[in-house]
């Protein structure tokens, strides 16, 4: 796999997602999501800078490959409650080490800097070899999450549609996609146009699981995973 610089025009570098819209896509706390985007006030000056570069920071948009990014930190953060000023700072290391604007969002931090990554990152939390081991294999397993193109660059990111405890993350469906060059980089059933959002709207309106899969000619797990992809399931 070849790699190449994310240019600027690039439909995954351009603003596409607010705050509140992506903390829900990758199930953080809305107001978690904005202090990663945005940084956190305290005082008279910034008490903490943001852990991301976003897209438009003014607007408060991110990109498709701030998402990403933003995927692979919630990794260290869902499950270890690594601070954000450590977020920030392995990011940093990662940016020189990469020279790219966004290192998590490339084919190459899997395959080059993954290890790396790891070892600098529990330099700063002073974790144990076995804590390593397990934050390798959960970030591991988050950028299983990713489809990268023939320049290493991510273009899919397939979202968890269910909270961490219902399952292990090896079992989790990739049923749901972010694709920025489908539906405008919303939510999309896998391999279709269709909108998660869509399906959820007609599903609380009363349309059940089974009414909607004959309709669109899907499984009816495929129905079920994009309405929690929207909503909390209450049948079906």
């Amino acid at each position: 796999m070849k790699r190449s610089e994310i240019t600027p025009s690039d439909i995954r570098s351009l603003p596409a997602y607010g705050i509140p819209e992506a903390a829900r896509y990758l199930g953080l706390p809305p107001s978690t999501f904005r202090a990663w985007a945005l940084g956190q006030a305290g005082g008279d000056r910034p008490r903490f800078k943001a852990a991301l570069s976003i897209a438009d920071t003014a607007g408060k948009q991110l990109s498709f490959l701030d998402l990403v990014e933003a995927h692979v930190l919630s990794a260290l953060r869902r499950k270890h409650g690594v601070p954000l000023q450590q977020i920030r700072r392995a990011r940093s290391f990662l940016l020189e080490k990469f020279a790219s604007p966004h290192p998590l969002a490339m084919y190459q931090f899997e395959t080059d800097g993954l290890d790396v990554f790891v070892s600098r990152f529990n330099q700063l939390i002073t974790a144990s070899r076995e804590g390593q081991l397990a934050m390798r294999d959960l970030i591991s397993a988050y950028l299983k999450r990713v489809e990268w193109d023939n320049d290493g660059i991510a273009a899919r990111l397939f979202l968890f549609t269910r909270k961490p405890r219902e399952r292990s993350l090896a079992e989790e469906p990739k049923t749901v996609v972010l694709d920025p060059r489908i539906s405008f980089g919303q939510p999309v059933i896998a391999g279709t146009g269709l909108r998660t959002s869509i399906i959820a709207e007609r599903y609380k309106a009363g349309e059940s699981v089974e009414e909607l899969a004959k309709d669109y000619g899907r499984e009816a797990s495929e129905i079920q995973e994009a309405i929690r992809c929207e909503l909390e399931l209450k049948a079906a």
